[in-house]
């Protein structure tokens, strides 16, 4: 079973609902939190299968961690839960940030 295949179809099916739930079930800050989360979440997992593709395995999985973490923690809120989550969020962020140096610096090494 390809692992990242599974995962980034998951994290985009969770992506796209909770960016609908943003859009039509929510509202103020929470509405905001879910199409923010869901956002970040669906690209993040096109760009997981894109790196997987490029046999850059690394930046994939960074991709769907940080993917999860950053829009998790914002669902999570989102749904009720304590805003000091929104402290962990940036992490998620910067697993994000760091799968995309990583890419750059696995093409820039490639030639």
């Amino acid at each position: 079973m390809n692992w990242i295949v599974m995962l980034a179809g998951l994290s985009g099916a969770v992506a796209v609902g909770a960016g609908a739930f943003g859009a039509h079930g929510a509202s103020g800050e929470a509405a905001e939190w879910l199409k923010t989360g869901g956002h970040y979440q669906l690209i993040h997992a096109v760009a997981a299968l894109v790196a997987w593709q490029m046999g850059a395995r690394g930046p994939a999985w960074l991709f769907l961690a940080g993917g999860a973490l950053f829009a998790g923690t914002l669902y999570l809120m989102a749904l009720g839960c304590p805003r000091w989550l929104g402290a962990v969020t940036p992490i998620g962020g910067a697993l994000l940030i760091a799968g995309w140096l990583w890419l750059a610096m696995s093409a820039f090494s490639r030639g």
